[in-house]
């Protein structure tokens, strides 16, 4: 029997590889003549991607995964870029246990990617 964390996980990856979310295609919606190069648009579309698995059924943990989307992403390497993707993965309570500092994840490269969105989070607060 699979979990719904790990089917979960598997459809963050599925995404990741540029699976569909839904029928019909990301380029069909980006606008006519634009003059985007093929790398700006691999980004656009990465981020379309991301922004839909960063909505939560907690509202503060939308709030939070898209206010790191918008203002830390882009700072990621490659690796960190992954190792966001596959932190969609885990389940609400987790990833707000883990960004409130209730647990920590074992994981040292989810930890450093906990503690980046943790400073993101305090840099935009007033």
């Amino acid at each position: 029997m699979i979990s719904d964390e790990s089917k979960t996980a598997g459809d963050v990856e599925t995404l990741a590889r540029g699976g569909s979310i839904e029928s019909g295609s990301l380029a069909s919606r980006a606008p006519r003549g634009s003059e985007l190069t093929s790398e700006q648009q691999v980004t656009d579309q990465e981020r379309m991607r991301l922004r839909w698995q960063c909505r939560r059924g907690m509202l503060e943990l939308d709030l939070l995964l898209n206010r790191f989307l918008d203002s830390g992403y882009a700072a990621l390497d490659g690796q960190g870029r992954a190792d966001f993707v596959r932190l969609l993965g885990y389940s609400d309570q987790i990833l707000q246990d883990w960004l409130v500092g209730q647990a920590v994840p074992a994981d040292p490269a989810l930890c450093r990617l906990i503690t980046a969105i943790q400073h993101a989070m305090r840099a935009r607060e007033p």
